[in-house]
């Protein structure tokens, strides 16, 4: 990799990684300036270099006169620019901008100086292009996408407002910021748009926030654990060591170390009870099998951040090569596995949730003493199995599928833009279906006081009990609903344990 890259983006500290990278590339972008004059030494020589003098996919072989090559480019990002939908989170499309820079820095796209510092520009200005979300088949590059991301540079398009909550003209915020539009020079409007930023910002994303739900998951089981008075032996250390998956015996370890100093498993401990339900004594495998997956989904994820997406290549001897880094393959299996590894997080979330309310060892049916007049915790558990069913539909591959573009010319494509757009739902929806089950996990543990629960479990307990109370009758629970969600999302249910008890696996 070239020499001038100073720092690799990981996913557990990327937006600290990225402020570091821009400032580097702000200070020395002499890889973009190296890599420019070798395309432009190419050009003189008067070969034909796809889409800097030629055409564009199907259009190849078509050679596009000197005085016409600007224009080309910018007759690129027009054409291109027909996504549709709703957009692309802010907060993605912040990390599509940044993540496109980060990609050209590394010096093997030949795009000009002039373009290279108006992407800074506007990342400086937090000018965030206002991206639709549906239009690209994960191949060609992102290539609508992108072109939406790279109109903003000329003064076209659209660009999020300054609160972020809906879209102006981009005239209007390069005029505000004091920014001239720019002319694309020959191949800039090429190296924009081809790259995989979209996939990879919505799989950088959704992994971040799937550090926190790994963790919360481990914490929520422990609490489900205690409340219906479940047995520890399942997450003995050596139980595990026989069967020694990796992502296992971490769930195992977290489990022990949040039970620790149980009064309630010590209340019970010769009770006679043998085997609990899977999805109290299967958490080790079932949680661990997602971590796993998603641990590899990462790594995966941080391979193609740290790469270079675009086509043609120039290489560092002066040789433009036409390859395939455009194609978005490995993110498709890979965002697809992601899907399905948070699915099931939601899935066995859901069946502790509903053993919650069955009315196990002295629990009150519903959760709640009072019941008929009150509803109880019945309700909440609809909406997790509501979320979890339609996880189901979400989860089923887009990778699966290929629809040639391109009049056959790019006749394989990898459709891994729609599994990241629905990755995102599936995230989303399990946090919600895990904030059932804490509010339901944290109303159960009331009835086993004064028993107190594991020393992590407690504290979780404490900690969620600052937001939601314990209800004796019908309120607005969805109130509750959303807080708990929030618990999750901003990971201070994670942080509160941990700081507590110490870190978790």
């Amino acid at each position: 990799m070239n020499s001038s890259i100073t720092s690799h983006l990981r996913i557990a500290h990327l937006n600290g990684d990225l402020a570091q990278r821009i400032e580097s590339l702000n200070n020395d972008y002499s890889a973009v300036t190296t890599s420019r004059q070798r395309l432009e030494q190419r050009m003189t020589q008067g070969d034909a270099v796809y889409g800097v003098n030629t055409g564009f996919g199907i259009l190849a072989n078509q050679r596009i006169a000197e005085d016409e090559l600007e224009q080309l480019q910018k007759n690129l990002l027009l054409s291109h620019a027909c996504g549709v939908g709703a957009p692309v989170p802010y907060e993605i499309t912040r990390l599509m901008l940044r993540l496109k820079l980060h990609a050209l820095g590394q010096g093997f796209s030949g795009i000009s100086e002039r373009t290279f510092l108006q992407l800074l520009k506007l990342i400086q200005h937090d000018i965030t292009p206002y991206v639709p979300s549906r239009g690209s088949v994960g191949a060609s590059g992102d290539l609508a996408p992108l072109a939406h991301l790279s109109l903003p540079l000329m003064g076209l398009g659209k660009v999020w407002n300054r609160e972020h909550s809906g879209a102006e003209d981009a005239s209007v915020a390069l005029q505000r910021a004091g920014i001239e539009p720019i002319q694309l020079g020959a191949k800039d409007g090429l190296a924009l748009i081809n790259g995989t930023q979209l996939m990879s910002s919505y799989g950088s994303y959704v992994m971040q926030r799937a550090l926190t739900i790994m963790k919360s998951a481990d914490i929520l089981a422990a609490m489900s654990l205690e409340a219906l008075q479940g047995s520890s032996m399942p997450f003995e250390a050596e139980v595990h060591s026989i069967r020694p998956h990796p992502g296992q015996i971490d769930v195992a370890a977290n489990i022990r170390h949040l039970l620790k100093d149980s009064e309630i498993l010590q209340s019970h401990r010769d009770c006679g009870k043998v085997q609990d339900p899977y999805c109290l004594r299967c958490v080790p495998q079932v949680h661990g099998a997602s971590r796993t997956a998603l641990r590899h989904v990462m790594s995966v994820i941080e391979t193609e951040i740290n790469s270079v997406t675009d086509n043609p290549l120039v290489l560092s001897d002066g040789r433009v090569i036409s390859g395939g880094h455009f194609h978005g393959q490995p993110l498709a299996l890979t965002l697809d596995y992601a899907g399905i590894a948070l699915a099931e997080y939601a899935s066995i979330a859901e069946r502790r949730a509903y053993l919650l309310l069955e009315g196990h060892d002295g629990l009150p049916k519903l959760l709640m003493q009072d019941t008929g007049i009150n509803s109880g915790f019945m309700i909440p558990q609809y909406t997790a199995a509501a979320l979890v069913s339609e996880n189901k539909v979400l989860a089923h591959p887009a990778s699966v599928d290929s629809i040639p573009t391109s009049l056959g010319q790019e006749d394989h494509v990898s459709m891994g833009s729609i599994g990241a757009v629905k990755l995102l739902q599936i995230l989303e929806n399990t946090e919600h279906v895990l904030a059932v089950e804490m509010l339901s996990a944290a109303q159960a543990l009331e009835f086993r006081k004064p028993l107190r629960p594991g020393r992590g479990v407690e504290i979780a307990h404490q900690f969620i009990r600052q937001h939601v109370t314990y209800a004796e009758q019908d309120y607005l629970v969805g109130d509750d609903m959303s807080r708990c969600t929030e618990l999750i999302r901003n990971g201070t249910l994670v942080a509160a344990v941990e700081d507590a008890i110490g870190a978790l696996q």
